[in-house]
């Protein structure tokens, strides 16, 4: 079961509503694609999921369908009431803004987060979610193509940046799937991707200066040399074993990491 969309305007009619461009609201209303997601997502009932950005549950009732535990959370007050009614009792709904969410109350762990998220979101709480919620696990995120080019590049993709570090230091990712505009209500005008994150058991095997990284990213067409002037000295590049002419796009997480090793080297 989902939300055809003709449901989605009526139900943002009833509450007088249409959709934020602020809070980048683009509703899913194809039961082929959010059935999809959960299927990627591989989820079940041993799974605790945590969606984001519920909205009015379309791809909610495809996570209960597998049986999984869900918690969905929506930050729009006027939305919660719609998403409520769809997916309650089945679903907790919580009202709250994922960005400054307090993880720790869904209790240790392990959690899968299956979501659409909105652009203006999407790369921060992923990056803070791998920084500091161990508890999840696993990702199966929707995003802006762009976006999910770069969570999940590798060095010398021409989308590798400073997130793709902060990635691949904690996580494996790919592209899972790409998902058109046709879906959506409103359409957006990109495609958007399907990104699996699935964080690394343990401690990342290398420290890493993610100061240095987006130093070095800042002024991507300059050499180290140049990008990292005042941060990283020429006997820091030789202890790293790294050309000081090479540019940021062309290190991988071994060598940021040895880099800051050398950089925060007693002296």
């Amino acid at each position: 079961m989902t939300l055809s969309p003709r449901e989605i305007t009526d139900r943002l009619a009833r509450i007088g509503r249409r959709p934020s461009r602020a809070l980048g609201q683009n509703f899913v209303a194809d039961p082929n694609t959010v059935r999809r997601i959960a299927a990627l997502a591989a989820v079940g009932p041993d799974d605790h999921v945590v969606e984001i950005g519920a909205g009015l549950g379309s791809l909610t009732l495809a996570l209960l369908e597998t049986g999984a535990t869900v918690t969905a959370i929506e930050v729009d007050r006027h939305l919660v009431p719609l998403l409520r009614e769809a997916v309650e009792p089945a679903a907790t709904v919580l009202e709250a803004d994922a960005m400054t969410f307090d993880w720790s109350s869904l209790g240790p762990g392990p959690l899968v987060l299956v979501a659409n998220l909105p652009y203006n979101i999407a790369t921060p709480l992923v990056a803070d979610l791998l920084d500091g919620v161990p508890a999840v696990e696993r990702m199966l995120v929707m995003v802006q193509l762009e976006v999910g080019q770069r969570l999940a590049a590798e060095v010398g993709d021409e989308q590798y940046g400073a997130v793709s570090v902060k990635v691949r230091h904690w996580a494996d990712a790919r592209v899972v799937g790409r998902v058109p505009p046709t879906v959506f209500v409103p359409q957006p005008n990109v495609d958007s991707a399907l990104v699996s994150i699935v964080r690394r058991p343990g401690a990342p095997e290398v420290e890493v200066d993610f100061a240095l990284v987006r130093a070095g990213f800042g002024q991507r067409r300059k050499m180290l040399r140049g990008a990292l002037r005042g941060l990283v000295d020429e006997e820091a590049f030789a202890c790293a074993g790294i050309d000081p002419t090479a540019r940021a796009e062309q290190l991988d997480v071994g060598a940021w990491g040895r880099l800051t090793a050398c950089v925060h080297r007693p002296s």
